[in-house]
């Protein structure tokens, strides 16, 4: 028994294949996609990223000026004139000129020019040059309003500068103004380390977004990839089987050319050939079905007894390979099931024990293909006197490529899924008194017979 599944080495050049290039494309096209999810994404958080930081920059900026804005409308507020001219004493005593950003007051001297009267304590300012402030602290009497402008000092860094004119008291006259000098440096230490949160959380997002890509691509590729799966395991079932019928066929036609009795001598192993290249394309095609349809199947009310028998009646004659006896026991059966598929699986198990289930001890049954088939509910079983096989080769009788005694190679591992299909299994046993017992089940349910019974 196990003709189809029997001990032996997978298909020669399986193992260590390289991908095909359909595979290998869908491997690009993955990439491709993962590529583009995550360009785009990049995209997308770099000019959040990139509005986030500028907000942030503009607001700093702005909370900037208004502090100094405010330290020099305290500054004005406490110049004021006397007969003795400036007094700038209030400003020695006040937290607005303290610290930074420092303070400078510009006045109007003899003769028109600007100079510096008063300058804050606290540490250094940036070095921007006098004549810098001056032009500024000019530019704010002129148009007699806050001026705002951002310098870069000597060092090539950026300075913050605002100039705010004062007037005299009596004469309302502008003369002079209040110039603040601020360290951007003060008050962007908190964006910096925002700017830097953000482009950290950004490229973490943009790389969890490339393995989600990734995932995702994969997933949707997925039906590609079992569709182009099944086809290069049809694919190869065909080359594996068609191999061995077209070989015979072929050397029977060889040998017939220069055989002078001609062709009739060798048309019974042709026709041999040509039944098994029958029953290749039959099952080749079958799987492609089970391959492409999935769980669809044409289900349908069937006898299952009744099916069986007929499938027993086409294998019995004509004889075939040998000798053979086909004893059935079958109880009436009524399962849903797909007749086409059924009828192709239950050919193969008896198909198998009948090639590969010769009575292998001396006797007057030796050399025999004694097979036993029975139906009992939604269970088909096929026993045989053949040499059997380990236990630990059970596991690996459904297998493809499996048929070291010329078998069909897919036979049972067609069986298997057509059981698959319709809810059920395949398993197998071995015979006490040797033989094995194959079990197919269409469907949830006991294991089915656990003996050979008596003939019908």
């Amino acid at each position: 028994m196990t003709g189809a599944a029997r001990a032996g080495r997978p298909f020669p050049g399986r193992a260590g294949r390289r991908p095909s290039p359909a595979r290998r494309r869908l491997r690009r096209l993955q990439l491709r996609l993962t590529l583009a999810y995550t360009l785009i994404t990049l995209a997308g958080v770099s000019a959040l990223s990139w509005m986030v930081i500028r907000t942030d920059e503009r607001s700093w900026r702005a909370a900037a000026y208004d502090e100094m804005d405010q330290r020099a409308s305290v500054s004005t507020s406490l110049i004021y004139y006397t007969d003795a001219g400036l007094q700038l004493d209030g400003l020695h005593d006040d937290e607005a000129t303290r610290g930074t950003p420092r303070v400078r007051v510009l006045h109007v001297a003899t003769g028109g020019a600007l100079r510096p009267v008063f300058t804050s304590p606290g540490p250094a300012d940036p070095a921007v040059p006098a004549g810098r402030l001056a032009a500024l602290a000019r530019s704010a009497m002129d148009r007699d309003d806050t001026v705002r402008t951002e310098e870069a000092d000597a060092g090539g860094e950026a300075v913050y500068l605002l100039a705010r004119p004062f007037h005299h008291d009596e004469t309302q006259e502008v003369r002079g103004a209040v110039v603040v000098v601020g360290d951007p440096s003060q008050w962007m230490g908190e964006h910096r380390r925002l700017a830097a949160s953000v482009l950290v959380g950004a490229g973490l997002l943009t790389a969890l977004a490339g393995a989600t890509g990734h995932l995702l691509s994969g997933r949707s590729l997925r039906p590609a990839w079992q569709s182009l799966e099944a086809q290069e395991r049809v694919l190869a079932d065909a080359a594996h089987e068609l191999r061995t019928p077209v070989a015979v066929m072929r050397s029977s036609v060889d040998i017939a050319g220069i055989d002078p009795r001609g062709l009739d001598p060798h048309l019974p192993r042709i026709r041999r050939a040509t039944e098994r290249l029958t029953d290749v394309v039959e099952n080749v095609l079958t799987r492609g079905r089970l391959q492409a349809a999935g769980s669809e199947l044409r289900a349908v009310p069937l006898r299952l007894d009744q099916l069986v028998e007929q499938v027993c009646e086409e294998l019995v004659e004509p004889p075939g390979n040998g000798p053979r006896l086909l004893t059935t026991s079958l109880d009436a059966s009524v399962v849903t099931a797909d007749p086409a598929l059924v009828r192709i699986a239950v050919r193969n198990l008896l198909d198998n024990a009948l090639r590969h289930g010769r009575t292998p001890a001396p006797g007057p049954t030796a050399g025999i293909a004694e097979v036993h088939v029975m139906v009992r509910g939604a269970t088909v079983a096929v026993a045989d006197r053949g040499p059997g096989i380990a236990a630990a080769d059970l596991p690996g009788l459904t297998e493809r490529f499996r048929s070291p005694g010329g078998g069909t190679g897919i036979g049972l591992s067609l069986v298997r899924e057509v059981a698959t299909a319709h809810g059920g299994g395949l398993s197998a046993d071995l015979r006490p008194g040797g033989g094995t017992l194959v079990r197919l089940s269409l469907g949830p349910g006991g294991p089915g017979p656990s003996h050979a019974g008596g003939a019908t």
